[in-house]
């Protein structure tokens, strides 16, 4: 009796592979949408970090103030604004921007609940889960960020 060998693979062990690899690309993507949103955060982070410079220059060529007037601050800077935007472009949510003549504060919510503020006092960092007050505040009406 002759016995022919069968070169190849059989169903079952396809459909194995296939699933397999199936399993792998989704744990692969889920990896990846939340890599995106930390990149996402990451350049918003930028942008807010980028109108400190933004503010300074703001000052200086303004007779060392923030803000000239009720309608014209360094929030309503064109550099500011183009800044303001791009953050917003990268959370989906407008950032906030107060100016007082001598302070101000500006502050975007993350796509991960934080708030990333950053102020005339050198402060830049996260509020967690959203806990931040960006402007005025307290009796002395501070622009600062602080925790609410």
């Amino acid at each position: 009796m002759k016995f022919t060998s069968k070169k190849g693979f059989t169903l079952i062990e396809l459909l194995v592979v296939v699933a397999i690899i199936g399993i792998l690309a989704s744990i692969v993507l889920v990896s990846l949408n939340s890599a995106r949103a930390k990149g996402r955060d990451a350049s918003a982070k930028g942008s807010i970090s980028s109108i400190r410079a933004a503010a300074e220059i703001y000052y200086d060529s303004n007779g060392g103030t923030y803000a000239v007037d009720s309608t014209n601050d360094m929030c309503s800077d064109p550099g500011v604004q183009s800044l303001l935007l791009a953050a917003e472009d990268e959370t989906a949510t407008v950032p906030a921007c107060n100016a007082s003549q001598l302070e101000y504060a500006v502050g975007a919510t993350l796509n991960n609940g934080n708030i990333f503020c950053v102020d005339s006092t050198g402060f830049a960092g996260d509020f967690k889960n959203g806990n931040a007050i960006v402007g005025p505040t307290g009796s002395d009406a501070d622009t600062v960020c602080t925790t609410s």
